[in-house]
């Protein structure tokens, strides 16, 4: 095929993805066990906690920043959330077959245990009263998300130790929840990064 302007734009637009397949089984999500496991072993590891994300495009796209950025659990309830099916396999390019997905039965119970490890719960929420840019991300800590649309549950959001806000400049009031979660890692991994010369 004759290489021209019209063959650039359209192959711009090709993801070098597309002949991904992925995993015909689905893999089952972990429990309470693996949380305990993974708060064992990363005490100070960069946790992710998604408060009832329903939209399975969304958990794909959450799981493959979430492995971008070398979280190391992603932790959300088993009622009212996404699982892992195919859709979200595909969405995340294989990053869900790599990224811990733990799905518990008591959220809150859940971040209690996480709480008592030693990991901080930064949750966000646009009443949070601090940025995301003016709090450290650095240690042992979640980000805790809230759902599409309703945010993070009351509980949820209670037991939070910090509520950080995304500054908005624009006229929308809040970000999707994919976009923000990988604001919000990003930001976490430039901290955690950064070396003082």
């Amino acid at each position: 095929m004759k290489y021209n302007s019209q063959t650039a734009r359209a192959n711009k637009h090709v993801s070098r993805f597309r002949d991904f397949k992925p995993t015909q089984v689905i893999i089952p999500a972990g429990d309470e066990s693996l949380l305990a496991e993974l708060l064992a072993a990363y005490p100070q590891g960069l946790f992710l906690v998604l408060d009832c994300v329903q939209d399975p495009h969304n958990l794909g796209a959450i799981l493959r920043t979430a492995d971008g950025a070398g979280v190391v659990g992603v932790i959300a309830p088993k009622d009212k959330s996404a699982g892992i099916t195919e859709t979200v396999l595909r969405v995340s390019v294989g990053a869900a077959e790599k990224v811990p997905f733990i799905q518990v039965t008591n959220l809150a119970r859940s971040l209690k245990t996480m709480q008592q490890a030693g990991i901080w719960l930064v949750g966000t929420s646009e009443r949070g009263n601090r940025s995301l840019y003016d709090t450290d991300l650095r240690g042992g800590i979640a980000i805790v998300m809230g759902a599409e649309g309703d945010g993070m549950r009351r509980l949820t959001e209670e037991t939070c130790d910090f509520l950080v806000r995304i500054p908005m400049a624009g006229s929308v009031p809040c970000l999707n929840v994919s976009v923000a979660t990988g604001i919000c890692l990003y930001e976490a991994v430039r901290q955690r990064s950064h070396v003082s010369v």
